[in-house]
């Protein structure tokens, strides 16, 4: 795998030496203008519900990586916007998506965050369905009445796997194309990444009370840096420095590392620079993919709750090349990746979740004002651009 990430790619070295001329002029790419937008966008309950249908409820978004449920019968259950969801792997190696419901009585079918089961069987009266949402056992059939029960099977929801992820659409009989979502520059990116063959070290998921946006916002930001991060990721990464394309519906950009720093007054000529440089990807709608120059990714995912403008599911993964693709035994390989995790796992808990717990507080004051996207937060004005858009339509 070492060569996907250090392969010498001539666009990428490009836009590498665009920001060495940045760091030079003390600039950055910048958009024509400020964006303003107000508190209520974080806090208004109808402006959620119209997120969760009209976004969530007709776009596609990721779910988990397909090395989460690797092998037929494995599943994962998932709390979307609009619905309690199982996703399951298929015994022809597919992958399907069905509303967490027992159709009989209405119990939530399956209560594990993840396992493995040749059958889903509901703990109320043991009705039980085929992992392919066939209903399969009505218990004391004999005394329940005659029914249709081709009718009553679990209700399926449109799912794909493409670039290793599980993408969902969180409405049933709502149409997924995720290549054409995506759209063809995107996609030729994500395919040359090859994260289908990567594995999910781990994922986490944490229930916060903070909107959705507002996590967003936080994770395709490279203006605060410096500010919130001082020990951690500041002390690795310039700030509010990037070499930012804007795809449409989703965006790339790259930041320079500091051990970038030799090559601002020297000329590299033509060594590859990608070791020194992170590349961060926002996804529409809710995802920041990160490509670190070690070989692994970063994804951090953002889910609206159900209900509530102030609290949403964030989730993160770390995807790393397998241990048979790696020169490490397996107690290296573990004690690599473990690092990483924490690393992350501290900035998060530590740096990151209560200045945005404390941004959630702030924007439920009455008197709220307007807020600015600046010109150089070219990431948060396309989130803000293509949410609007989604919204309007």
């Amino acid at each position: 795998m070492g060569g996907v990430v250090s392969e010498y790619d001539v666009e990428r070295e490009s836009r590498i030496r665009r920001l060495l001329t940045h760091l030079r002029d003390g600039t950055t790419d910048q958009f024509d203008g400020m964006v303003e937008f107000g508190p209520e966008e974080f806090t208004d309950p109808a402006v959620a519900k119209r997120e969760c249908d009209l976004i969530f409820g007709r776009v596609p978004s990721i779910v988990a990586h397909g090395s989460e449920i690797p092998t037929p019968n494995d599943f994962r259950t998932i709390r979307m916007p609009r619905n309690n969801v199982i996703i399951v792997r298929q015994r022809d190696g597919g992958v399907k998506a069905f509303v967490n419901q027992c159709r009989h009585r209405g119990a939530l079918l399956e209560e594990q965050p993840e396992g493995k089961c040749r059958l889903f069987s509901c703990g109320y009266h043991r009705w039980s369905y085929d992992t392919d949402g066939t209903l399969r056992t009505i218990t004391r059939e004999n005394t329940v009445g005659e029914f249709d029960h081709g009718r009553f099977g679990l209700i399926e929801l449109p799912v794909q796997e493409r670039h290793g992820f599980i993408w969902l659409v969180d409405r049933a009989g709502a149409e997924i194309d995720v290549a054409s979502w995506l759209g063809p520059e995107v996609d030729r990116i994500m395919a040359g990444y090859q994260l289908d063959k990567l594995v999910s070290f781990r994922w986490e998921g944490f229930d916060e009370p903070v909107n959705w946006k507002v996590m967003q916002d936080a994770f395709v930001d490279g203006y605060h840096i410096q500010y919130a991060h001082p020990n951690t990721a500041g002390k690795i990464i310039h700030t509010n420095v990037y070499a930012f394309e804007d795809f449409g519906r989703h965006a790339r950009w790259l930041a320079p590392r500091k051990t970038i720093d030799r090559w601002i007054d020297e000329d590299p000529g033509e060594e590859s620079l990608a070791r020194h440089v992170t590349e961060s990807h926002f996804l529409l709608p809710n995802s920041t993919l990160l490509r670190l120059p070690d070989d692994h990714f970063e994804l951090l995912t953002f889910r609206p709750h159900p209900r509530d403008p102030g609290r949403c599911w964030m989730e993160m993964r770390v995807m790393v090349p397998p241990l048979e693709a790696t020169p490490f035994d397996e107690e290296k390989w573990t004690r690599r990746w473990e690092k990483n995790w924490q690393i992350l796992l501290d900035v998060l808990h530590q740096e990151d979740f209560p200045l945005l717990r404390s941004s959630q507080v702030a924007m439920f004051s009455e008197d709220a004002g307007e807020m600015l996207y600046g010109r150089n937060e070219t990431g948060n004005q396309v989130f803000h651009r293509e949410v609007q858009k989604l919204l309007a339509q």
